[in-house]
């Protein structure tokens, strides 16, 4: 089962002011997409999951600020992987089992719903 991962990090909080540097992520709110690249469901499409959440940034120091204009994605992924690891070590790794969990458990579920008739 080979999963890739993608990151949604457009939705930002910012300050619109601090420090006198203008629009300064403060929160991101992020979502994580699991894709497996191998198995596909009866329809034919990939099995997939996702987790969301936002994680806040530290801003206490902006020497290494960067201009809400040249922000990225991959830059903003970067800071949001970050600071999840630097809160619970392994945080980020622990997100992307968790989800190729889920994937294994729709590909062969370990229960299943009936209704009587």
């Amino acid at each position: 089962m080979a999963i890739n991962y993608t990151w949604d990090v457009k939705n930002c909080d910012v300050h619109p002011s601090k420090s006198g540097k203008s629009n300064v992520v403060h929160n991101v709110h992020w979502r994580l997409k699991a894709t497996d690249g191998t198995n596909k469901d009866s329809d034919g499409n990939n099995w997939t999951a996702e987790v969301y959440g936002s994680q806040g940034l530290d801003t206490s120091d902006l020497s290494s600020f960067t201009n809400w204009s040249s922000l990225d994605a991959a830059k903003v992924q970067s800071w949001v992987e970050a600071s999840m690891d630097a809160e619970e070590s392994g945080a980020v790794a622990a997100l992307k089992t968790g989800l190729d969990g889920q994937i294994a458990r729709q590909i062969t579920p370990t229960t299943v719903q009936k209704t009587l008739g």
